[in-house]
């Protein structure tokens, strides 16, 4: 009996042998499938966006959006990756646009941020993504410092640290300046940010600082500091302001017979300026990664494509969310998985990518490594200045 139960138990045992290999072999053929399965469709993937929406900087937001939608419907029709976007308005305020990252953060399925717009936005929101480990990747931040927050952030913009130097020294050379103005917003990073590079710049380009004015965001008069400046008559007035203030200042300072050039920072990178200020804008000299009208088949085909989709003719902001888009697709495809980690170590890796931009890298601190290209406002249009 015991020899029955002994050989019972062993035809048992191997039995189960059989079914556990079976199981096993079962699962390495399943986790095989999901790999091919894996490979062989597209890297799915969850962006925030945070966007300047609603207010009197709506012009920037809805330029940026509509370059990331752009950009991603063209990336899923690739069908080399898939990105669905999470769209939060912030107004340009520095408290909604945190409540607005908060919110999309707390959504595990989300692997990366865009935005905010300003970089009074951007310093708040970027520290809490940094500090939670989650990439964010500003398209229009251009205030110093920003990208040395932290480890996971990142911008493509243009630093108003490399845009206003280009710009200000071939405004200096054009018309031999050698006094000049300056006139900047005093309650915003990113206009004070401007002011301190402009400062930098004239001192090291030896000119003669005749006056220094203030103004706040929103303000419609700008009588008594232009009354002051018109009094002391520089060759130039460097002015760090958004395309709102800043179009109003150049059409109230015209119609004093301020006639003058203006040298602008990156606010002014804008149709608006044009629209709202009319021929008070011609003469204005601002730096920028976008020239519309570059002989470029790249450049002509994102016209072409976004004039269709939008109506209108896109600008520096469309274009910078337009490459930003690409880039997180890329990093994306690289990193071969939606994994927050992964994608930010392929996002720094991002070297020479071709955009409409340009060649663009990243620096070891997640900034651009790109040269600026600087225009004039002329008869109304944005032209290269010469």
């Amino acid at each position: 009996m015991k020899k029955v139960m002994k050989n019972l138990f062993m035809v048992i045992a191997a039995f189960m042998l059989l079914v556990l290999a079976a199981c096993s072999g079962g699962s390495t053929e399943k986790t095989d499938s999901k790999a091919e399965d894996k490979s062989d469709g597209p890297i799915k993937a969850k962006f925030g966006v945070i966007s300047f929406i609603t207010g009197s900087g709506a012009a920037y937001g809805e330029a940026i959006t509509n370059g990331f939608n752009l950009a991603k419907k063209e990336i899923n029709a690739e069908g080399k990756v898939n990105i669905e976007l999470v769209i939060e308005d912030s107004a340009g305020k520095q408290e909604q646009a945190l409540s607005a990252a908060q919110k999309l953060m707390a959504d595990n399925n989300i692997i990366g941020l865009l935005g905010p717009t300003l970089s009074t936005e951007m310093n708040v929101v970027a520290q809490e993504a940094d500090m939670n480990g989650i990439p964010i990747m500003g398209t229009s931040t251009t205030a110093d410092g920003i990208p040395q927050i932290g480890d996971y952030v990142f911008r493509n913009s243009i630093p108003e640290a490399l845009a206003i130097p280009a710009s200000m020294k071939k405004a200096v050379e054009k018309y031999k300046a050698k006094k000049v103005a300056i006139l900047y917003g005093n309650d915003d990073v990113f206009t004070k940010s401007g002011y301190d590079t402009m400062k930098k710049e004239a001192e090291k380009q030896g000119l003669e600082v005749l006056d220094t004015e203030t103004f706040q965001k929103g303000q419609s008069d700008y009588n008594a500091q232009l009354t002051k400046i018109k009094g002391l008559k520089p060759d130039l007035i460097l002015c760090s302001a958004l395309y709102n203030e800043g179009a109003v200042i150049m059409d109230q300072a015209r119609k004093m017979g301020i006639d003058v050039p203006f040298v602008g920072g990156n606010g002014f990178n804008s149709p608006q300026v044009i629209e709202i200020a009319g021929a008070a804008a011609d003469g204005l000299v601002v730096a920028t990664p976008w020239f519309g009208a570059k002989d470029d088949p790249k450049v002509k085909e994102f016209n072409t494509k976004y004039k269709e989709a939008y109506g209108k003719d896109p600008d520096q902001f469309a274009a910078q969310a337009y490459d930003a888009m690409k880039i997180y697709a890329k990093a994306l495809e690289n990193a071969g998985e939606a994994d927050r980690d992964a994608f930010r170590d392929a996002l720094a890796d991002i070297k020479d990518f071709d955009g409409i931009l340009g060649k663009f890298s990243f620096d070891k601190d997640g900034d651009v490594v790109m040269e600026p290209t600087v225009l004039i406002i002329k008869n109304g249009k944005f032209q290269l200045f010469e």
